[in-house]
């Protein structure tokens, strides 16, 4: 009888391990959708002039799910086949590393963690289960691995030499996508300069400074105070400039934004965002703070969700783009996927050249196109990143 009793318990303990471990797989694929399956049709003009373009994505959440990276999945919105179809030169990477439970856009505390459990379920390292700073590690070593085993296709960026190297051979052949690491928080810090440090070592080189909660950088748009930049704060942005990070304000507080602006001497970026010119909330960025964005020399990145466009649609992200435009000039405008950031876009990254569609329709010229997929970022990251 014990020993039956045994047998049983053991059981169920080996089936609600599997459940448990197939959870965010599940999770996954129900969290990052689309509107419309894949295949995508553009018209011929529209494929031909996609083509010719050097297409950057500002955020890729990938990082945080249970895949691999080169491997081609028909669930969410990327994996290394896919960019490729979809003519992506380009792709930052984030980290994530705290997520609040009940997230929403309005107000979150600090005080709970719905990543620990995904993290234990995904089998992460021990390490990872209570630091946050392991966490960002953690994403970092699996995207280095990912471009080492890649033969060639995914190629880790950090520096002026290797965007310049990447560049000169992706125009020879154009299979292949640079990769970069940004981080969505500065949580990892756990309230430590010198871990910025750790980071940059890693091959962090973009930083956003808050995500859905306030920290000890400053206030979330998505936070309880919605403060503005802490004395610790101001310490990591003259950090940041000084090791040549970008700073990030996606997620950013308002106050946060003006703190960070008002001293700021190098150009700064808003990774993933709206505008509120057409889609008003509490993240997507006014005609002033888009302007004083532009004045750094930054770019804003255009998302494709409902949080940033309110309708994802094709149309939708080019009305964005045309009112950012409209506002601060082409120079200054650029894409902001958040594909795998539990969201639900228009396409996948094979839809890309919908986009591009979009925006000839729109009446952007070919230089506009150009500057706006890809060109606007690349130069920002030829201007601002370490030279080697």
């Amino acid at each position: 009888m014990k020993r039956k009793l045994l047998m049983g318990t053991l059981v169920l303990l080996v089936v609600g391990l599997g459940i448990f471990f197939s959870v965010p797989t599940l999770v996954d694929g129900r969290m990052n959708t689309v509107t419309h399956p894949a295949p995508y049709a553009a018209d011929a003009k529209a494929t031909s002039t996609h083509q010719t373009l050097f297409v950057a994505d500002l955020h890729d959440d990938a990082l945080l799910w249970n895949r691999d990276l080169l491997q081609r999945y028909d669930r969410a919105h990327s994996g290394l086949p896919r960019p490729l179809d979809g003519h992506v030169a380009l792709q930052v990477f984030a980290t994530v590393t705290k997520s609040p439970k009940g997230l929403n856009y309005e107000r979150n505390s600090a005080d709970t963690d719905s990543i620990t459990m995904l993290a234990m379920a995904q089998r992460w390292p021990v390490a990872t289960w209570n630091s946050l700073l392991q966490r960002a590690l953690y994403q970092s070593d699996k995207l280095q691995q990912a471009a080492q085993d890649s033969g060639g296709r995914l190629v880790f960026v950090k520096s002026q030499q290797d965007m310049s190297a990447f560049v000169k051979a992706w125009s020879a052949d154009s299979k292949r996508v640079a990769a970069m690491l940004a981080t969505e928080g500065l949580h990892p810090l756990e309230g430590k300069l010198e871990n910025l440090d750790r980071m940059y070592d890693a091959g962090f080189r973009i930083a956003g400074l808050t995500h859905f909660f306030d920290n000890e950088v400053g206030g979330s748009a998505h936070g309880v105070e919605k403060g503005g930049l802490t004395p610790f704060g101001r310490q990591v942005i003259a950090k940041l400039e000084a090791k040549g990070m970008l700073v990030d304000l996606a997620h950013a507080s308002k106050p946060l934004m003006d703190d960070v602006l008002a001293m700021a001497t190098r150009p700064v970026l808003v990774s993933h965002t709206g505008v509120a010119g057409t889609c008003p909330g509490p993240r997507n960025l006014t005609d002033a703070h888009l302007k004083r964005i532009a004045a750094t020399g930054g770019v804003v990145g255009i998302g494709y969700w409902d949080g940033a466009v309110c309708t994802p649609t094709v149309e939708s992200i080019v009305r964005a783009i045309r009112y950012a435009v409209d506002q601060v000039g082409v120079a200054h405008v650029a894409l902001g996927s958040d594909f795998n950031g539990a969201t639900r876009t228009p396409f996948d990254v094979t839809g890309l050249p919908q986009l591009t569609e979009g925006l000839i329709r729109a009446g952007f010229t070919k230089d506009d196109i150009r500057a706006i997929m890809g060109g606007n970022v690349q130069r920002l990251l030829m201007q601002s990143l370490p030279a080697a």
